[in-house]
């Protein structure tokens, strides 16, 4: 008996992560932002609305410098297209934290095999989220890290801006209020 119970309180704890246990297709059918999208997951007449945040990126804010530009740059990369998402957590705010890919623009109808953060680093639409690196793989926190250096060296994008301000500080100076969303999602009386 005792043996057991380290067994049924580790498929417990566990249990949650069979969630995203395996990727899923499905439709981005809107973006937030440069690092945030909504996608439509499931069989027709079955759909599943997943509110999900890139995973490994952090793009400028919306109010902040090249935030509108993450936003258009994240649009034309993703936007009705079918993605595939390899979720690995799920966040306060309700959103699931996921390595996005999808179709390049040179083999539109081809094989997701753009990463879609990756992508957003290589055009210096966003920062390398390092607060978050011990949740990748090491070859790709190689590759994030290796595409941000390779933007800065660049001037790609916000790495135009002669200072630019990294989201995680821009939040910080202009609170950002947001309230994380309660699991059962109704409204607070």
């Amino acid at each position: 008996m005792k043996l057991l119970r380290p067994l049924f309180l580790a498929s417990l704890l566990a249990a949650p992560l069979l969630a995203f246990a395996e990727p899923r297709e499905c439709l981005v059918v809107g973006v937030r932002d440069g690092d945030s999208i909504t996608a439509r997951c499931g069989e027709p007449d079955a759909y599943e609305q997943l509110e999900v945040r890139l995973a490994g990126i952090d793009a400028p804010e919306m109010r902040q410098p090249f935030g509108r530009l993450a936003k258009q740059a994240m649009s034309e990369l993703v936007y009705m297209k079918d993605v595939e998402l390899d979720c690995i957590k799920t966040e306060s705010y309700g959103r699931s934290i996921c390595k996005m890919m999808v179709a390049p623009d040179s083999a539109p109808e081809g094989p997701l095999t753009l990463d879609a953060g990756l992508a957003m680093l290589t055009t210096g639409m966003a920062w390398w989220y390092r607060a978050y690196a011990h949740e990748q793989p090491p070859q790709e926190r190689g590759q994030y890290e290796f595409a941000e250096f390779e933007a800065k060296a660049k001037h790609a994008g916000l790495w135009r801006d002669a200072a630019p301000i990294a989201p995680w500080d821009w939040r910080k100076t202009h609170r950002i209020e947001r309230t994380p969303r309660r699991p059962d999602a109704s409204p607070l009386p």
